[in-house]
């Protein structure tokens, strides 16, 4: 058996390990994070970013809630901890500020806070692997759409100032920047995805957009989703708001190969799946030991998905049953416990590892949670941008 089909077995089989308990205020849960354990043996966290407003912050091994921190009167975009420290967590509000909490501390208060400029409204954001950066993209104010950049260095219990920003990129998208994404091992490396159906991949060494924009690609659809995949991660992927699926290769920048390693317009079509079908995408991530880009998906009645990418097309590798009851949000996998983090419309925290037994005794929820605020963002019909690759 290949490494491959030894990790499309393990994936395959995937259990239910833990499953939080239902908090008092149901959310939908929109963004999953895991920190890197603080010591070897020890338990790594998991933040939650949740639609009404609030970051919960919970035990990685037993899904016991730890803090849980409100925006005040900002809806959250995505949450991250930082790299070398798995207390510090990162969240982007609406109301224009990227905030860091110290999970050790007891307090509510954040102990750093970014600002953005007076009409910034955050809807993404991301920390860099070397934790020097942060960035956040807006939702278009007028014309204007901004790449908000801020040094991180220096947060520790007392750097409760507010930081303003370094600077910020604005010709290279014409709508609101939706998903943000660091380079994994490369610090200066970041690609931004928009509503204008570009992704831009960046070198924020240089000294002017101009200079710093490496590539542009077109999804021809609104984003909803990117990262980083492939050997070294030269490759980048994008998911959209319709559903399609996007992957390419910058490695072929320089070179007459094309860059389009695959373009699916619409993966619910493309999927052979059992019984209900294939509703939505969730997210993806590389998987390093395989060399392999896999996603997530879902149905409607909270069935999960998991699809293997190949320059031939997506392919079925199993089903997740018997968890969520409504719309699967958010997924986070995490490499060095070779487990799967989901997130749902059902208030739901799962936590899947390959052939678990279920220690929790708490009552799977049948409802979906009514929620007055669609929480994913509008798809544009707006004209794209013709720059691209």
């Amino acid at each position: 058996m290949s490494a491959v089909e030894k990790v499309e077995q393990q994936l395959a089989g995937l259990r239910i390990a833990r499953r939080c308990v239902p908090s008092e205020e149901p959310a939908y849960l929109l963004d999953i994070h895991t920190s890197r354990a603080a010591q070897p043996g020890a338990s790594p966290l998991v933040a939650v970013s949740c639609s009404n407003e609030s970051l919960r912050v919970y035990d990685g091994a037993t899904l016991r809630l730890l803090r849980e921190y409100g925006a005040r009167g900002g809806v959250l975009a995505g949450v991250r901890f930082a790299h070398a420290s798995a207390s510090l967590v990162f969240s982007a509000c609406s109301q224009g500020t990227v905030k860091c909490w110290d999970v050790r501390s007891a307090t509510q208060k954040p102990v750093q806070v970014f600002s953005g400029y007076p009409s910034n409204a955050f809807i993404s954001f991301d920390v860099s692997c070397s934790d020097l950066i942060v960035c956040a993209g807006t939702e278009k104010v007028e014309k204007d759409t901004f790449l908000v950049f801020w040094d991180a260095r220096g947060i520790t219990d007392c750097a409760s100032a507010t930081k303003e920003p370094l600077g910020v990129y604005s010709e290279s998208h014409n709508d609101d920047i939706t998903k943000i994404c660091f380079h994994p091992v490369e610090p200066n490396l970041v690609v931004s995805g928009s509503t204008d159906g570009l992704v831009n991949v960046f070198d924020i060494n240089k000294d002017n957009e101009d200079d710093a924009l490496i590539s542009t690609c077109n999804s021809d659809s609104s984003v909803s989703s990117l990262g980083w995949a492939g050997e070294d991660y030269k490759q980048v992927y994008c998911m959209t708001h319709d559903e399609g699926f996007c992957w390419w290769d910058t490695a072929q920048l320089d070179t007459e190969e094309p860059i389009t390693l695959l373009h699916v317009l619409d993966a619910r079509e493309s999927v052979s799946t059992e019984n209900q079908g294939l509703h939505y995408l969730v997210g993806g991530f590389y998987h390093e030991k395989a060399g392999k880009l896999f996603l997530l998906g879902g149905t409607s009645t909270g069935d999960i998905h998991l699809l293997s990418c190949s320059t031939e097309g997506l392919s079925l590798v199993g089903t997740l049953r018997g968890g969520h009851s409504a719309t699967v949000r958010s997924c986070c996998w995490s490499p060095t416990e070779e487990s799967l983090l989901t997130g749902g419309e059902d208030a739901q925290l799962l936590l899947w590892k390959p052939g678990a037994v279920e220690r929790s005794l708490t009552k799977k929820a049948s409802l979906k949670i009514s929620s007055s605020v669609q929480k994913r963002v509008r798809v544009h019909n707006t004209s794209l941008k013709s720059r691209k690759k």
